[in-house]
């Protein structure tokens, strides 16, 4: 399928989230091909980024460093920040620049996870008020039970993270993705899409949901 779409077209904000192992890398590798073979500029980024700040964040989670989990929310905030607005790859410019950007995970994963042993609205506050912070123009949100998560990463001989080695924990990460949802539902555009279904089924309808925004 080949759309129109010319450079001047300033490009679509487009995050993808969910638990640890709910499948979001093999999804926007999906997508991203996808978009490129119907002819769309696209590009993909993550959080945490690959700048010093990211490199910090990463070593807490794999356990190298021990920060508190205010400090972690708060370095997840700069390094956004950062993400937004550096002048090489950020996304307020590659966006005008008429690609569209497919995110791994954004500041709703900073809501639910940090949010989940310090102030989740103090959280929020941070970046939703931050100016330099943009609103996407859709998360998707591939869900997924806790268990059913753990069995994935576990077939796949993951090393485990911070937040991925105790299933209750996923599942009250799961809720927490739920709360923030519910509070965001009348001023951000968010999907939920049920993640425990064969992969080509989910990529089918992951594609459909970008393209109708990418042509909004």
């Amino acid at each position: 399928m080949n759309i129109s779409y010319t450079e001047k077209n300033k490009g679509k904000f487009i995050v993808i989230e969910g638990i640890d192992g709910c499948g979001k890398g093999t999804q926007i590798s999906l997508l991203y091909n996808k978009l490129i073979k119907s002819g769309i500029p696209v590009k993909q980024t993550a959080e945490p980024t690959n700048t010093t700040v990211g490199g910090i964040i990463r070593d807490a989670l794999s356990g190298r460093l021990e920060l508190t989990i205010p400090e972690l929310a708060a370095l997840f905030m700069a390094d956004r920040v950062t993400h937004n607005i550096n002048s090489f790859d950020g996304i307020k410019m590659t966006l005008e620049d008429g690609f569209n950007i497919i995110c791994d995970r954004y500041y709703y994963s900073s809501f639910a996870y940090q949010g989940l042993d310090c102030d989740m609205q103090w959280v929020m506050d941070i970046n939703l008020k931050c100016p330099d912070i943009m609103k996407p123009d859709l998360c998707i949100f591939l869900d997924l039970p806790a268990d059913i998560s753990k069995k994935r990463m576990k077939n796949a001989n993951r090393n485990l993270e911070l937040y991925e080695k105790d299933v209750k924990k996923s599942e009250q990460i799961r809720n927490n993705f739920y709360k923030v949802f519910e509070i965001l539902k009348n001023t951000q555009n968010i999907k939920i899409i049920d993640a425990n279904r064969p992969c080509n089924v989910i990529s089918n309808e992951i594609y459909n949901c970008v393209i109708d925004i990418i042509n909004s």
